[in-house]
Formats: structure tokens, C-alpha cells, sequence
């Protein structure tokens, strides 16, 4: 819908990047909770052994009470007495800081001491063993120990001899207020442990990381000049694969910046002569009194501008080959060759040269590359033997792939190369010993720069039949995903 006159249309928020957390950071927001935990951990074992200590500590006290109280029961009289000891209860109940109970009481219920009520175990006793266990009375948390006492029957006869059970309790006030004051220290212990972690923690990770930190600082103390390899003396293992990568990144750069500077200097040659060559030639057509002459040399003139022409358009074909981005997809060998050969075809007509092309089977037809680049290659090439192959002779481009990857050739029936020439030749601004026709020695560099640019190998090969050149840019088909 067209927008309402008068209403602007907001212009677009950018985009907030999400700040990077530090290395440090990190490293606290995993140790710090793996630290607390520990100590949660920690806290909890410790008053898990505080309870089992002191329930140790205050059963024995207990067991004492109860083996008090059935060391003053007695048969001797002919029946069953007990004597308690009220004076042991009453310091067993100072001991204890709290109510202390206890219950004597036989089967038969004739005999029934202290608190009635108590509750019993949960579990029928054995006689002559104690059985601690923990119970509420009256709404108080209480532990106690029972004890059947079993009669002699010497006293009574088997069938009627009553049992005697004792039973002491206490309130566990107590021990949950001593278990408290224990874990309460082993908190303020663990507490400050924690904080001396935490502190030599990060005192630690700041050690560690100063190696890191030093280094930042030398590289961009740096001037933007210097790319000289990173020294690894005094840094640990841990930070060389880092420093290698960064290494391995400069000498990438500082070979990338020796190329250019290189390419700027024979670009800068290679101009200054035609500019050279076209100025004299500009000075003697003005010397010229003969129109004739003047003629000729505006003739020279026109082909001289052609070459420098022609030597511009090729280094910035081997600037682009050296320094652009490959766009990499599908590409159509044979409508490739059919392209190249109908921009050349005028050239090899004026020569009377055979020029075809030998396109590849359907089913290896497409090739994975930059277009562009594999188009200026196969340009350079193919107009390198239109220039080198004699008049009448023969120029046939050709492609092909298979499993390993593709090629394209440019194959001729001129001079040839000796085995020699083919090794050296591919260089920038070198030229074959024969080589008669004007030139700048750029195309075999480009096709050889693009070739690597794909992972590929510039081949010059001589003819299998007769004399003449092969000259092949081969480079292989893509690994695939996961290889």
C-alpha cells in the first residue's frame, strides 16, 4: 500500500552486537559455581558426620542412664524390686540441657515407674539388646533407648516369669543445638575458604593470563610496517598454536605485500616503456617533413598504443587473478570454448589458422570454478597461439574432466618450446627463445596464477605428433562436505 502523505517511514534500528565476554569472565562463570557447589557439598557432609557424632556421643550417655536405672533393678528379695537413681537422672538431665524421661514397667503391670506413656519402639525388642530409636512425646521431639530385661527363673516359673522393660529418653534440643553451633563454624570456615579460593583464583588467573595480555600489548605496539614472526620465547604451550597461526597470518600478508610490490614494479616497467617508446615515436613524427614518413610513423604509432593496450589489459587480468575473491560455481565447459573462440576467431582468420574447439562429453561438462577467471585464462592462451602459430597453421582448444577434476587446453602446431623453456616458462615478463611476435610475457603468468588460485597446475607439453605446444590448466574437483 502506498505510504500516507507526510508519514516518514522509521529508518531502520541497527543492529546491536551482543558484548564478548573475556577469557576471565568465562572462567569465573564456571569456577565460581563449581566452587559453590563444592562447597554446598561440602556443608552437607559435614552435618551429616556433626549428626552422627553427636547422636553417637549423647546415645552412650543415654545407654548409661538406662544401664543405671536396670542395674537397680533387683530379684533378690524373692521378687521384683527397683531402685532408681534419681541423683545420676538429675545430672544425666543437667548434661542432657533438657527434660529427661524414663519408664520401668514389667509385663504383668505390676510394676510401673516413671512416664507411663512413653511410646515403644517400632519394632519388637530382643532381650538383652538395646534398640535406640527416635519418637515425638507430647509434641517433643525425643530420643530413646529400650531395653527388655528378661527375669531369672529361678525367681518365677517359665511360664509366669514377667519381663521387665526400661526405657530412657531425652529431648533433642541438645544435640540439634550442638549440631548447629558445629555446622555454623564449618559454614564460616567453608565461607572463608571459599573467599580465599575465589581470591587465589583470580590472582591465579590473572598470572596466567598476563602472557596473553603481554603479547596483545607487542603486537599493537607494532608499527603497521612490521611483520616480522612472532618470537615464542617465555609463553606458554598453551598460547603457541595462537602464536603460529598469527605467524603463519604475517608471512601470509608480508608475501601478499612482496607480490604486489613486485606487480607494481613491473606493471610500472613494463608502462614507462610503451609511454617511452610512444613519445619518441610522437617526437619523430614531428621531425618528419615527409608526409609518407609522418604516416609510417603514425602507424607505428597505432600498433605501439595497440601493445600497451594490450600489456594494460593483462596486468590487471594478473592483478585480479592474484588478489580477487574466487566466486566458485557451475560453469559450462563447452559454451566456455565456444565463447573464447568467437572473440578470437577474427585474429586466427586473419592468419588463415585451422581454430577449432573439442568440447568435453555431456556428462563432464560442468566444472566447478570462477567463470571469469577460467574465461581469461583460456583468452590468454588461446591468443598466445594465434600470435606464435604461423600462418596456415592449426589452434585447437579443448576441455575435459573426470573423478579428479577438469582441464582446459590450448594446443598448437607452431615452433614448440624445448624441454628447457617449458620448465622456466610461466614466469612474469618472460618470453619463449623464438618468440617473434610482439608481446609482454603476461599470458602464461595469468594462466598459471589463476590455475593456482583454483588449487590447479599450469602443464606446457609438447605435441605428441609433430611440433608444436599443449598447454593444459588442470584443477581439481571440490573435496566434498565432511572430507
Amino acid at each position: 500500500m502506498p505510504q500516507a502523505a507526510g508519514v516518514q517511514k522509521a529508518p531502520p534500528q541497527p543492529h546491536r552486537q551482543r558484548p564478548r565476554t573475556r577469557l576471565w569472565q568465562r572462567l569465573a562463570l564456571v569456577l565460581l559455581p563449581l566452587l559453590a557447589l563444592v562447597t554446598a557439598l561440602e556443608l552437607w557432609m559435614t552435618r551429616h558426620d556433626a549428626l552422627e557424632a553427636a547422636n553417637a556421643a549423647y546415645d552412650r550417655s543415654l545407654l548409661g542412664a538406662l544401664k543405671a536405672i536396670d542395674a537397680g533393678i533387683s530379684t533378690a528379695s524373692g521378687g521384683l524390686s527397683a531402685e532408681l537413681p534419681y541423683s545420676m537422672l538429675e545430672f544425666f538431665e543437667l548434661t542432657a540441657s533438657g527434660s529427661v524421661y524414663f519408664r520401668v514397667a514389667s509385663s504383668d503391670a505390676l510394676v510401673e515407674l516413671g512416664n507411663a506413656d512413653l511410646p515403644l519402639p517400632p519394632d519388637p525388642l530382643a532381650p538383652g539388646v538395646p534398640r535406640f530409636y527416635d519418637a515425638s512425646y507430647f509434641g517433643e521431639s525425643l530420643r530413646l533407648v529400650a531395653y527388655q530385661r528378661p527375669t531369672p527363673s529361678t525367681v518365677f516359673a517359665a511360664e509366669a516369669a514377667p519381663g521387665v522393660l526400661v526405657q530412657v529418653g531425652e529431648s533433642t534440643q541438645s544435640r540439634q543445638d550442638f549440631t548447629q553451633r558445629f555446622v555454623r563454624r564449618a559454614a564460616l570456615r567453608d565461607g572463608l575458604i571459599l573467599a580465599l579460593m575465589v581470591l587465589g583464583s583470580a590472582g591465579t588467573l590473572a598470572l596466567a593470563l598476563r602472557p596473553l595480555a603481554r603479547l596483545a600489548q607487542e603486537v599493537q605496539d607494532r608499527s603497521p610496517e612490521d611483520l616480522d614472526p612472532i618470537a615464542p620465547q617465555d609463553l606458554p604451550a598453551d598460547i603457541l598454536p595462537l602464536v603460529s597461526a598469527v605467524n603463519q597470518h604475517m608471512a601470509r600478508s608480508q608475501a601478499l605485500i612482496a607480490q604486489q610490490r613486485q606487480f607494481l614494479d613491473d606493471a610500472s616497467h613494463q608502462l614507462r616503456t610503451h609511454l617511452t617508446t610512444l613519445q619518441m615515436q610522437i617526437d619523430c613524427a614531428r621531425r618528419e617533413p615527409d608526409t609518407a614518413a609522418v604516416q609510417s610513423t603514425l602507424g607505428a604509432l597505432g600498433a605501439e598504443i595497440s601493445r600497451a593496450t594490450r600489456s594494460t589489459q593483462q596486468l590487471l587480468a594478473l592483478g585480479r587473478s592474484d588478489t580477487a575473491a574466487l566466486d566458485c560455481t557451475p560453469m559450462d565447459l563447452a559454451a566456455l570454448l565456444r565463447s573464447v573462440a568467437l572473440e578470437l576467431l577474427p585474429q586466427a582468420r586473419a592468419k588463415h589458422i585451422d581454430f577449432g574447439i573439442h568440447p568435453p562429453s555431456p556428462s563432464r561438462n560442468m566444472a566447478m570454478a570462477d567463470a571469469h577467471l577460467m574465461r581469461e585464462a583460456l583468452t590468454n592462451l588461446a591468443a598466445n597461439a594465434i600470435a606464435y602459430t604461423p600462418a596456415g597453421g592449426t589452434v585447437t582448444l579443448a576441455a575435459a574432466g573426470d573423478d579428479l577434476g577438469w582441464s582446459l587446453s590450448v594446443e598448437d602446431d607452431g615452433p614448440g618450446l624445448s624441454e628447457e623453456e617449458r620448465a622456466t616458462l610461466g614466469q612474469r615478463f618472460r618470453r619463449g627463445a623464438q618468440a617473434k611476435a610482439p608481446g609482454s610475457g603476461l599470458g602464461l603468468a595469468i594462466a598459471r596464477s589463476i590455475a593456482q588460485r583454483h588449487q590447479g597446475t599450469l602443464r606446457l607439453q609438447a605435441r605428441e605428433h609433430g611440433p608444436g605446444l599443449r598447454v593444459l590448466v588442470w584443477w581439481p574437483s571440490p573435496a566434498p562436505n565432511g572430507a
